[in-house]
């Protein structure tokens, strides 16, 4: 889909929500995926349009893509009429994508639920985790539910705390990194650190236990970008174990040691706290059991 403005200095998400019957919070989602251009560059929801700009709009239909419900085991911790906290298993891709349409996490929720929120691609997905994270992630139900939550991430008020285990022995106590992360120009398959289309990422960590070369960490983020506790552990040397994209080298054929494990916020509709934390899967336990003994 084409756009050419007809205005000027109006913000992308302001213009494209009169044009479209699309909420704000929708066409912001769009522009941080990178759905939403103009004059083919990636913008950030703050840009104003000018006269004769060119927004294209890269959504992929339904029928494209063929998404079908599928009768997946789902591992559901907790839900209501507005949302779901799904504690999501390493292996599973979490929406379809191009030549990837089934076995996926949104192909589970559509055979249990009428999704109507977000794109056709991933309805209901309000954040996401990698393929071979595992752990807690929130599931909208509905419109009003997935615009509140998007909103309540953007203005960090959904705390989201992860495991990891990293190759390295980490000395400091604490620490928090403040590094732009984008796409990486050599591989688009990755990312990186970069000024260059770059977005503001930081995440800070906390030294939980010591081995021989490896440390077990706990980080807490304050945005959520691609990949970005395994670009920002990577870039400061150290990468979480068994990563096959930003790390040394798989030890085993588990995914990464990575795992979702403590979500909190107050729900959306009436304000209660809600709060789950969960234990990582039983290859993370074990080897963390492994490095303790190896520690003497």
């Amino acid at each position: 889909m084409i756009i050419v403005s007809e205005e000027d200095g109006i913000r992308i998400d302001s213009f494209l929500s009169s044009k479209l019957d699309y909420s704000r919070s929708r066409v912001q989602r769009l522009i941080k995926d990178g759905i939403i251009k103009v004059n083919g560059k990636i913008i950030n929801n703050s840009y104003h349009v000018k006269l004769n700009d060119e927004i294209s709009i890269e959504l992929e239909t339904n029928a494209e893509m063929d998404i079908q419900g599928e009768d997946i085991p789902l591992d559901i911790i907790y839900e209501d009429d507005d949302l779901l906290i799904i504690n999501k298993e390493s292996g599973m891709v979490v929406h379809p994508a191009p030549g990837h349409y089934s076995g996926t996490l949104v192909n589970a929720l559509l055979y249990r639920y009428s999704l109507s929120s977000g794109e056709s691609f991933r309805p209901g997905i309000v954040h996401r985790l990698d393929k071979d994270t595992s752990g807690l992630m929130i599931v909208a139900k509905n419109e009003w539910a997935h615009d509140k939550l998007s909103s309540m991430i953007s203005k960090k008020e959904i705390e989201r705390k992860y495991l990891a285990i990293v190759s390295g022995v980490i000395k400091h106590e604490t620490g928090t990194i403040d590094a732009p992360i984008g796409r990486d120009e050599n591989n688009r398959q990755k990312m990186a650190v970069t000024d260059h289309n770059g977005k503001d990422a930081i995440t800070h960590f906390k030294v939980l236990e010591r081995f021989f070369n490896s440390t077990y960490i706990e980080c807490i983020l304050d945005t959520g970008r691609t990949h970005q506790i395994r670009v920002h552990m990577a870039y400061i040397g150290f990468p979480v174990m068994n990563d096959p994209l930003y790390g040394r080298g798989k030890c085993s054929e588990f995914g990464q040691m990575l795992h979702s494990y403590s979500i909190r916020f107050n729900h959306p509709r009436d304000g209660r706290e809600i709060f789950y934390t969960i234990n990582p899967p039983v290859e993370f336990e074990n080897k963390l059991e492994e490095l303790r003994k190896n520690k003497g």
